[in-house]
């Protein structure tokens, strides 16, 4: 176990399997030093964790802690195509979107979930540029979806 999963297993979690793809897409690519992951959801073991839009059906800490599992399975996503987090030099770049109800505007607090979560486990090297999105709609009714980039060494 590296450095960054006996992080996460300090802060009480674990990596879970890769999440499978919804439609015609793989969950992350790497180009040269660089890995995209492609949007995630709050998905555990399969399942959707909560539905609706954040500000009505959804509290805003809830969408909050649904943003860190998002990144739990970024990570995840990650490890699939370099075998090893701790090959990650820098977070570069999340983009987080929150399906929210018309008058919700708190998506920079919802997506602090996968911020905040880098920064606990990677330290400096968390710190990211980040664009929190409100939107009508997300797949599957999710509440929170979060794509990352990151730069990683060979």
């Amino acid at each position: 176990m590296g450095q960054v999963e006996q992080k996460l297993a300090e802060l009480g979690l674990t990596l879970p399997e890769v999440a499978a793809p919804v439609a015609a897409y793989v969950p992350a690519l790497r180009t040269g030093h660089y890995v995209m992951t492609s949007g995630q959801l709050p998905m555990v073991g399969g399942k959707l964790q909560l539905t609706g839009k954040v500000g009505a059906e959804v509290t805003a800490e809830e969408a909050k802690d649904l943003a860190r599992i998002c990144a739990l399975n970024a990570l995840a996503a990650i490890k699939s195509v370099v075998g090893d987090l701790d090959k990650v030099e820098q977070v570069v770049k999340v983009v987080g979107f929150v399906a929210s109800a018309p008058d919700f505007t708190g998506q920079p607090g919802v997506v602090n979930g996968t911020s905040e979560l880098l920064g606990e486990v990677f330290g400096d090297k968390g710190v990211h540029a980040r664009s929190a999105v409100g939107v009508a709609v997300l797949p599957l009714d999710a509440p929170v979806e979060v794509e990352m980039m990151v730069r990683v060494r060979d």
